[in-house]
């Protein structure tokens, strides 16, 4: 959230031509993003070199790939060029492989896999610049988990409706604004 306000601030400033304010809000988002980065490659070393390895399958799989998908994510919606294309190319292989894995060992109710479909789709729409992906993963994971409602354990009802309400959410938003934009 603060490297969003930033680059508001530094746009802002920037389009009314103060200068001054424009640079130190470059500077500071610099700074930002470089302890953004680090701390993001601290995580995803902890994922990538123990958790994901040692995770057996299933529950603790799918969170750990999709966690290290979501890093990579950030990473990739702060950086430039061939920096953001690789860390891209990084998040949609963990969310790949978090995917195969859900697909497999958990059902489309439970909240980690419905948590996954939302944080995937959102990539799609706000990385890879591809909302026709983002809505379909979206409605998928949605009409799915919505077909087997009446199958949800109770500890997780409300975990999963809650993520459900969010998939529809976005949905909404995405497909309206595709509609504002023809």
């Amino acid at each position: 959230a603060s490297w969003r306000i930033i680059s508001s601030v530094e746009q802002k400033e920037q389009s009314k031509g103060n200068a001054d304010n424009a640079a130190t809000a470059s500077e500071y988002r610099t700074k930002v993003e470089g302890e953004l980065n680090e701390i993001c490659g601290t995580i995803l070393k902890l994922l990538e070199g123990g958790l994901i390895p040692a995770a057996g399958g299933g529950e603790s799989k799918v969170f750990y790939c999709k966690m290290a998908g979501d890093y990579y994510r950030y990473i990739a919606e702060f950086s430039q060029g061939g920096d953001k294309d690789k860390a891209a190319e990084s998040a949609k292989k963990c969310y790949d492989d978090a995917m195969a894995v859900a697909s497999a060992d958990l059902p489309v109710t439970h909240p980690i896999r419905l948590g996954l479909a939302l944080n995937f789709s959102v990539f799609h729409y706000e990385v890879l610049n591809n909302p026709e992906e983002a809505c379909k993963m979206a409605r998928q994971a949605f009409e799915d988990a919505i077909a087997e409602l009446d199958n949800v354990s109770e500890e997780s009802y409300k975990d999963s409706t809650l993520i459900m309400q969010l998939l529809r959410d976005n949905l909404t938003l995405w497909t309206s604004e595709g509609e504002g934009e023809q």
